[in-house]
């Protein structure tokens, strides 16, 4: 008997996903646990799988297509089968009335995804986000090749012209606006999409929803870099790697146990405080900003937090971090001291009501015995939700946590 398989659910907050590449094609058999297609939520990438053993009858949806989750994809079973109804298509928008669906057939006659044929142009088989796509960057149907099934047209059909990647028929397009006149200079339009729009939103949303203020200070940094540097010379294989960042996160994850009103979040007129420190820090990757989180991070050796720091990045810059690893956050580090930035104002990434934002060691002047001395310094900027935490205790942590840093070998040792 034919089964379906269901998008599962990635977590409390994916509601869709989009989908990126089948890796089986229709009449393809394949076995329970098998990836037949990759998805991508707002946050990672990863493999649905078959859940039964048999025949893929049927894909009813197509690349590029935003699908809620828990909504069939696939129709599988024995060879020839054809399910007693069909499957409702999933999508995650109802088409204009000129965006009508049709139900097609398959090569194996089973009902297929949403798609829409022009018959006034003579134009293939095109799914509604790809028509509205299409028409709202100008670009012809009829110059399009679908790539989806049986030559449906997706939306990354109609992107790959905007983007001047398309060959033959999908012959580039310039994305380059030249001013007809005036003199000024010509630019290029990009869509804001996929996890580059999740960014903007979510920034947006929390500049829009929080009452955000920023202190800074610094920390002596003579201490760090004399521990990272007996650390490279003689510390075992697994310490040497441990940065200057993995120190400061160990410090942190000290310090906030200390300051319960900085280990919260704040939603819905609600703050919550939390016993154990699940520290999120942000990683630079191709598909953009990322924050994995160390989950009850003051529980664990510094060993064991660089570790996992490491385990976390990798698996964002890979694109295999699940929504586990990217969720549940109770406070935030952000570093930009490799970019020899001294000081910034990090955004909080809400409902948290507190992130903090390393810059770069810098020699400062400090006054030694009624004179003057240089010493190398750490830029820290702290970032409170001031509806949820107030400037004073938000200085004493800033305070504390210097502190620690300077007498990092006592923090150690704690």
């Amino acid at each position: 008997m034919a089964s379906e398989v269901l998008l599962p659910k990635q977590g409390n907050t994916v509601e869709s996903c989009i989908i990126l590449e089948w890796k089986k094609a229709e009449g393809d058999v394949v076995a329970a646990g098998e990836p037949i297609v990759e998805v991508e939520t707002d946050k990672a990438t990863f493999d649905v799988e078959s859940t039964v053993d048999g025949v893929l009858l049927s894909k009813l949806v197509g690349e590029g297509d935003d699908v809620p989750v828990l909504s069939p994809i696939a129709v599988i079973g024995e060879p020839g089968e054809k399910p007693a109804t069909a499957p409702a298509p999933a999508t995650n928008r109802a088409p204009a009335p000129s965006e009508r669906a049709s139900v097609r057939p398959t090569a194996a006659g089973v009902p297929g995804g949403r798609t829409e044929r022009s018959e006034r142009d003579g134009g293939p088989a095109i799914s509604p986000r790809a028509r509205r796509f299409a028409d709202q960057n100008g670009i012809a149907l009829a110059s399009l090749t679908g790539s989806g099934p049986n030559g449906r047209i997706m939306v990354q059909d109609v992107q790959s012209v905007i983007d001047g990647a398309g060959s033959g028929a999908n012959a580039p397009q310039p994305t380059t606006v030249v001013p007809a006149a005036g003199g000024a200079p010509s630019y290029d339009e990009i869509p804001v999409k996929g996890i580059r729009k999740v960014i903007a939103e979510r920034m947006h949303a929390s500049l829009t929803s929080t009452a955000q203020f920023t202190m800074n200070t610094g920390a002596d940094a003579r201490g760090l870099l004399e521990y990272r540097a007996r650390l490279k010379a003689s510390a075992p294989p697994g310490l040497q790697s441990i940065s200057i960042n993995d120190l400061v996160m160990f410090t942190v994850s000290r310090a906030l146990p200390g300051f319960p009103a900085m280990n919260a979040t704040f939603s819905n007129g609600v703050i919550r405080r939390y016993g154990s420190v699940n520290l999120g820090f942000a990683v630079d990757t191709k598909r953009g900003l990322m924050v994995p989180v160390i989950r009850e991070a003051n529980q664990l050796t510094l060993a064991q937090l660089a570790a996992e720091a490491h385990r976390l990045a990798e698996a964002c810059k890979t694109m295999k971090a699940g929504p586990e690893d990217l969720s549940g956050g109770t406070f935030s580090v952000t570093n930009l001291g490799a970019f020899g930035i001294q000081s910034f104002t990090p955004v909080l990434d809400a409902p948290q009501v507190g992130i903090l934002g390393i810059g770069t060691i810098e020699p400062r002047p400090i006054m030694v015995d009624r004179g003057m001395a240089f010493v190398p310094t750490l830029s820290l900027s702290l970032t409170i939700d001031h509806q949820a935490v107030d400037g004073a205790p938000a200085a004493r942590f800033l305070k504390d946590l210097a502190g620690r840093i300077a007498e990092i070998n006592l923090t150690l040792a704690q």
